[in-house]
């Protein structure tokens, strides 16, 4: 167990996975530009708020982060006032989905000032972040896995060690985004064929999960976050766009095609045009639904049917 631990970025990821770290007894400094997102932190007499990324690392022996863009992992890490002027011989732990460009270029510039880094994204929602279930796929250094798997065990049930090669934790979560998009758009789309031919929607669903068109979206986003009409899920249709079209970005730099996220990169694309842009990634059902005329949803009786 490190002294202490730092931890950027408290958003709807990042909160969750802080105040788990806090109660699972690791001293806390935490920093988040929007002050609002630190203030529930204020509280606790484990954590301590600090005015900036370089204050984090100046007062914490590892640094995790959880940032929603690769320029805010950039600037967050490399700024004048960021993680690497602090640090000195700690670790930063990245859990952001950050694509494979920015991962590289950060892990080649704090390899250059010896700084010790790994890449590490997470993936298992609020709900996993709340549980300390989530996935985490991480590369980097393998001794320097072995150091801090403990502490990722904390947060994630699944602790994967992919490879030594800056990015390839990047490139794992990227694949599975482009899957969870997938399986989000195309069952959004299915979901009001059924609907429309008069098949209740929680019907519908009962069925596909005992068949084979069951997914991720089926079992658990459409249940929890699409039939009660909350799309609550924890991420936004922006940042699930900007996931996919990093995957996108991959793959056309390993000269792979791809025919089907190509379109499924334009369902979410289409999705931030219609203004779903900054609500929850589920309510690209809603966008299915102004297209069809129909409502994925219960009643506000709880009726089964549509």
């Amino acid at each position: 167990m490190p002294d202490s631990a730092g931890f950027i970025g408290l958003g709807n990821m990042g909160g969750p996975i802080a105040r788990r770290l806090a109660d699972q007894g690791y001293p806390l400094f935490v920093h988040d530009q929007d002050e609002r997102r630190a203030a529930p932190f204020a509280s606790r007499t484990d954590t301590t708020i600090c005015a900036s990324p370089r204050e984090v690392a100046q007062r914490a022996s590892v640094v995790l982060l959880s940032l929603p863009t690769p320029r805010a992992l950039s600037d967050v890490v490399l700024g004048s006032e960021g993680v690497a002027a602090g640090i000195g011989d700690g670790c930063v732990i990245d859990l952001s989905t950050s694509g494979v460009r920015a991962t590289r270029a950060v892990a080649a510039e704090l390899v250059a000032q010896s700084i010790s880094f790994l890449e590490a994204p997470v993936s298992g929602g609020v709900a996993g972040a709340t549980g300390g279930t989530l996935s985490v796929m991480v590369a980097g250094d393998a001794g320097l896995y072995e150091v801090w798997k403990p502490l990722l065990s904390v947060i994630g049930t699944n602790v994967f060690y992919i490879g030594a090669t800056p990015g390839q934790g990047q490139a794992m979560k990227l694949v599975n985004n482009i899957l969870t998009a997938t399986a989000m758009a195309a069952t959004a789309e299915a979901m009001t064929v059924a609907t429309k031919a008069g098949i209740p929607p929680a019907l519908a669903l009962d069925i596909l999960n005992v068949s084979t068109g069951q997914n991720t979206a089926t079992r658990d986003k459409f249940p929890r976050a699409v039939l009660t009409g909350t799309f609550d899920y924890g991420a936004s249709t922006a940042l699930m766009l900007k996931d996919v079209k990093l995957f996108e970005e991959l793959a056309e730099e390993l000269g792979t095609p791809t025919i089907v996220s190509e379109a499924v990169v334009n369902a979410w694309r289409i999705a931030v045009q219609q203004g779903f842009g900054a609500d929850d990634f589920t309510a690209i059902a809603r966008l299915f639904e102004r297209w069809s005329g129909v409502e994925i949803r219960r009643t506000p009786s709880g009726h089964r049917g549509p």
